[in-house]
């Protein structure tokens, strides 16, 4: 009888990846959910015996998820498959009673791995191959799933380097027209004003900007957890910000480019603006940009007053080469 198996994740590529890289000669009937509150449900429904769990999603996440299945005493074994790698959310999954982690992107080597662990795999041996499901997935959500990733490499790298937990959204990635992009910037107060640092990248058919949008009520603490003497000063603020920078858009664009199989080259940063409205900025600096395919991550450390906006620009010119390039992924 085959073993009722859920996967939970918001991305359909995340999801089409997952279901591919069972193994082929297990027996299994795969339930599909898009969020965390629909993935309860299945499971309340008998469809999730083994759950396939992803942290970052809409309506109720894969923590909420976890927290609902310990308080219901519901019967799923959950493994958390993730792009979220920091060490403190490892713990707090466990601490949940998730049965393992796995990083996103996800391998049929690891995913046999942990199954064959646990005794979940030889217990489910089948007759019968899986069936590959039908997916479809379009470039946006294909490029929002390798933001999300790319966002927990970089993420895991500053929490490992302020001794913090950075508390992670789900990505923003929309093809827009230069007069949208302050619109993208949902999580950025009209009133609250933002310093801004820009780094050019460049690689084999792909060019774009990198924009670190560092709230202005976050260097005095950020400058505290870095160990910078006089965090007003004003050449502190803009070390702050070169430092953040480098770990934020360094690390993001290696995740790109890991995923990609591609290498980018990176521009010296500039400071675009001080202590200026997103609108001024954005105003100021329109002829630097046209139409764009934008990802937006929102980085906040937990219990800090501190988040800055990470929005990466791709010429509309990178479009095809991503196209091609995220392709492979579509199969």
């Amino acid at each position: 009888m085959p073993i009722p198996v859920l996967i939970c994740d918001d991305s359909a590529l995340a999801r089409k990846q997952m279901a591919r890289t069972l193994p082929k000669e297990w027996d299994v009937e795969i339930t599909f959910a898009n969020n965390g509150a629909e993935g309860i449900e299945a499971i309340r429904a008998g469809k999730g015996e083994v759950v396939f769990l992803d942290l970052n999603m809409p309506v109720m996440d894969g923590y909420e998820v976890l927290q609902t299945i310990q308080q219901e005493d519901l019967p799923a074994l959950v493994i958390v498959v993730s792009g979220d790698i920091q060490i403190k959310a490892h713990e707090r999954v466990k601490a949940l009673g998730a049965l393992d982690f796995i990083q996103k992107p996800v391998s049929a080597d690891a995913i046999s791995n942990i199954l064959q662990e646990y005794g979940i795999l030889t217990i489910a041996l089948g007759e019968e191959a899986i069936e590959s499901p039908m997916i479809k997935v379009d470039l946006r959500d294909a490029c929002q799933e390798v933001a999300n990733v790319a966002m927990g490499r970089a993420a895991d790298l500053l929490a490992k380097l302020l001794d913090v937990f950075v508390l992670l959204p789900i990505p923003n990635v929309n093809v827009l027209e230069v007069s949208e992009l302050t619109m993208t910037l949902k999580a950025t107060e009209e009133r609250s004003t933002v310093s801004a640092l820009c780094q050019g990248f460049i690689g084999a058919g792909v060019a774009g900007e990198a924009l670190l949008l560092f709230h202005d009520s976050s260097f005095k603490d950020m400058a505290k957890l870095m160990g910078l003497a006089n965090p007003e000063d004003r050449n502190t603020e803009v070390e702050v910000m070169i430092d953040t920078g480098n770990v934020l858009i360094g690390a993001f664009l290696n995740g790109i480019s890991e995923q990609l199989h591609m290498k980018f080259s990176q521009s010296h940063p500039v400071v675009l603006g001080r202590h200026c409205t997103v609108n001024d900025l954005i105003h100021d600096n329109s002829e630097k940009w046209s139409r764009t395919l934008a990802m937006e991550i929102n980085y906040r450390i937990e219990d800090h007053d501190i988040q800055c906006d990470l929005l990466l620009l791709f010429t509309e010119d990178s479009l095809p080469t991503l196209n091609f390039k995220l392709g492979y992924l579509f199969e």
